[in-house]
């Protein structure tokens, strides 16, 4: 009989052959899906690796890409490791980018070493604040976060919808209205590195903020705390630990990373607010942080991974003929076997013989 047992600690060496075993199967399932509609299996991996990789444009398109994605991952990882099921990120990058804008509206004429950190602030608090009804719900009235995340996204793309269809932010064009606000200026552009026409100083903050989370979660008594109310939240009561504070804490600051991803990518991808730009970040990132294995640092690999496939989408289309659809499903396969790796790592298959 064939039972799994779970490993009293994980072994390093089993745990990076699961995951390489995953990258495996999830390239050969790929792979099979590629052939399935047609295409050449080789031209399609080899227009992937020159749209994501290829150039110096293709690269910084990549970390462009890949920004937004690792923030929200980090966020998914600080709510995850405790147990703090937040599905809000989508939510909180609607409100990083709306928070952005009405900071550069009221921050206007400022010089750039207080515009720019004085508009991501104002978005990191829009998504704080989104954690912090989360909490306040979850503390005080035992809304399970699922449902009060998942609902105050809609609340908040129906608000940015609003705003721009007829709203105070929406562009107009004689008698026509666009779903949009206007171009930001040109003075309100994160300033670009290198000289690239695409990578921003954006791109910087998403390693500065895996730099500090991975250094909150193992040195700091907060990182004990996300650790510990995710393993037991009983003992730390027992322990003193105020875990409605905590709760709130984790929520805000996972609000806050989210955020910024969609403060950066008004900043320094769109210039302007448009849902169209910010749709799927949030629920994309969920992806990326459990790729990761909740890891500050697998997210940030998990996320340029992702980054690369998004930059890489196109030239699969035009150069392999494959259909859009396929990168979605690409991304879905590869959680499918990044989380059959996860519990590959943390459990072991045992042969017992049935008592007679």
């Amino acid at each position: 009989m064939i039972v799994f047992e779970r490993r009293m600690e994980a072994n390093a060496i089993w745990t990076l052959a699961s995951f390489i075993i995953a990258v495996v199967a999830g390239l050969a399932a790929s792979a099979v899906l590629i052939a399935s509609t047609g295409a050449n299996v080789q031209e399609v991996f080899g227009a992937l690796l020159q749209g994501s990789v290829g150039s110096p444009k293709a690269l910084a398109t990549t970390l462009v890409k890949a920004a937004p994605l690792i923030l929200t991952g980090l966020a998914t990882v600080i709510a995850f490791r405790a147990q703090i099921w937040s599905i809000g990120q989508e939510g909180q990058v609607f409100a990083g980018a709306m928070g952005g804008y009405l900071g550069a509206q009221l921050l206007a004429g400022l010089p750039p070493l207080l515009f720019f950190p004085g508009v991501l602030a104002f978005g990191m608090a829009a998504g704080m604040g989104l954690g912090w009804i989360a909490a306040v719900l979850r503390n005080r009235f035992g809304v399970n976060e699922i449902i009060s995340t998942v609902m105050l996204n809609y609340l908040v793309v129906y608000l940015l919808s609003w705003l721009l269809q007829g709203g105070p932010w929406g562009e107009t064009g004689g008698t026509v209205a666009y779903h949009q606000s206007p171009m930001l200026p040109g003075e309100a552009f994160l300033p670009a590195l290198f000289g690239s026409s695409r990578l921003h100083t954006g791109v910087l903050l998403p390693f500065l903020a895996a730099a500090i989370c991975a250094l909150v979660m193992s040195r700091t008594p907060l990182g004990y705390e996300i650790r510990g109310l995710g393993y037991n939240p009983e003992a730390l009561r027992h322990k003193g630990v105020d875990i409605g504070r905590t709760v709130t804490v984790i929520m805000m600051a996972s609000g806050a990373l989210a955020a910024l991803a969609g403060s950066i990518e008004l900043f320094g991808v769109a210039h302007r607010l448009r849902a169209d730009n910010l749709i799927g970040l949030g629920y994309a990132g969920i992806i990326v942080g459990m790729i990761g294995g909740l890891s500050p640092v697998g997210t940030v690999l998990a996320g340029l991974f992702f980054g690369g496939l998004a930059s890489g989408a196109v030239y699969m289309r035009v150069l392999g003929d494959v259909p859009a659809s396929l990168v979605p499903a690409m991304q879905g396969i590869t959680l499918f076997f990044f989380l059959c790796a996860g519990v590959l790592a943390r459990y072991r298959i045992v042969m017992k013989v049935a008592a007679q």
